[in-house]
């Protein structure tokens, strides 16, 4: 009998350590969250849709990690607006085609956090859905969008620590030329993907 409960309760746990790994729709876990998914559209860097649909993907605990972030900025009048998610490998590529500086741009053969479902583009809106004086636009490759320039108006600076605080208390952590950008904490334990978005449920 103890050995038939061991065995399930190690069936269990990978099940439940496997759930919590595996990739999900953000918005419907959480539909707070708005989207504005640049790479279904045209409106982003390579001023081309890339994506066939207009989606953040992430790993359950990333998702869910996003989702209290949410709550806390909406106690400080703000909420989320999301620029990208999971990101499938072939994207990569044609990205590194575009832009081949690791400072902006994953080298696809290391592999992005984007990749793996355990990264996010993110900035904050106000409470009437417009998005908050950040430092820079999004996808910038100038100095602005480092997480240090500092030659930005006070109150784009503030936004832009507002932001930073309340990713990292969830376990996000920024990335220096990117003030929208932030990798989740255990990043490592997932696997780089290819699974096109419209496969995932």
């Amino acid at each position: 009998m103890k050995l038939l409960l061991a065995f399930f309760g190690f069936f269990a746990f990978f099940a439940g350590a496997a759930n919590e790994s595996a990739l999900i729709d953000a918005k419907k876990y959480d539909f707070s969250l708005v989207l504005d998914i640049r790479y279904a559209t045209e409106n982003n860097f390579t001023h081309k849709k890339v994506y066939p649909e207009a989606r953040c993907v992430l790993r359950k605990a990333v998702a869910e990690a996003l989702s209290r972030v949410q709550a806390y900025v909406k106690l400080h009048g703000y909420r989320l607006k999301v620029y990208d998610c999971y990101r499938p490998l072939s994207v990569q590529k044609k990205f590194w085609e575009l832009v081949p500086d690791e400072k902006y741009v994953a080298d696809p053969n290391k592999g992005s956090k984007h990749n793996r479902g355990a990264a996010v583009d993110v900035t904050l809106i106000d409470a009437s859905g417009q998005e908050v004086e950040m430092p820079s636009g999004y996808d910038d490759f100038t100095e602005k969008a480092h997480r240090n320039y500092q030659k930005a108006s006070k109150k784009a600076l503030s936004h832009r620590r507002i932001l930073e605080s309340a990713m990292e208390r969830e376990g996000f952590q920024g990335l220096d030329t990117e003030w929208w950008h932030f990798d989740f904490k255990g990043w490592e334990q997932y696997s780089i993907e290819d699974v096109p978005l419209s496969s995932i449920p």
